[in-house]
């Protein structure tokens, strides 16, 4: 028997920020649209799942090719529910149904510069390791080691004051979850967070990167993606 894959797309209905964030119109389709398409193109799931509360957003979800077992229960649609519960959750249905993946793959439904060829190496190099995770990450565009906080008196303070006259080709690149996909070897469970040893790294430039949390990243990203479609 093969190895079985499954994606999984949280996609919550409530969002104060942008409201009905999931599934607001960018670029002539709705946001999770994107995420839905490329985990079909790549051809790696055998189901591609969208965990939501909503029934528009269900409805959307099915209409691009996903599958939506049924809505998310009340308890798991708060502001608080972290991912992982969601994704623990619908794994939990599966096996009640008798459906044990290998693989998870959870998506962000905002993640509309989410390409296909980055989920097969996420998916190959978990395959050939001994980690338990593979996801998306990209460099930070400026040194860590430079950057300071303002104070509560309205000053500046450097988080690490020695390197204010390092030179930043001198200073080891640091790297920040891209937000956009989640491999895991369910076989291989580990008790560290996703920024450990027991990860994968899958870099992503950074002009294919753009947290969506506020109507100025929303705007920002209709720009870059704009951008990107004269190429």
């Amino acid at each position: 028997m093969g190895t079985k894959s499954i994606a999984i797309i949280p996609a919550r209905g409530g969002s104060k920020r942008i409201p009905s964030k999931n599934i607001a119109p960018f670029h002539g389709k709705p946001l999770i649209a994107y995420s839905i398409e490329t985990a079909l193109k790549s051809k790696l799931f055998e189901r591609v799942i969208v965990s939501t509360d909503d029934e528009k957003i269900a409805k959307i979800a099915k209409k691009y090719g996903a599958e939506v077992p049924s809505l998310r229960p009340e308890e798991l649609s708060g502001d608080y529910t972290g991912t992982g519960e969601v994704v623990s959750y619908i794994l939990e249905e599966l096996k009640k149904e008798g459906y044990t993946p290998d693989y998870c793959c959870t998506i962000y439904a905002t993640a509309p510069f989410l390409q296909d060829k980055y989920l097969k190496e996420g998916f190959t190099e978990l395959q050939n390791s001994d980690a338990s995770m593979a996801f998306s990450v990209t460099s930070m565009p400026f040194p860590i080691q430079r950057t300071f906080k303002i104070t509560t008196n309205n000053r500046c303070e450097m988080f690490t004051p020695k390197h204010f006259n390092s030179r930043s080709q001198d200073l080891e690149i640091a790297y920040q979850d891209a937000g956009q996909f989640y491999w895991e070897n369910l076989h291989k469970h580990s008790d560290e967070i996703t920024f450990s040893q027991k990860s994968i790294p899958i870099v992503i430039p950074r002009h294919l990167v753009q947290d969506i949390d506020t109507l100025e990243d929303f705007k920002r990203a209709e720009l870059m993606y704009a951008a990107l479609e004269k190429l």
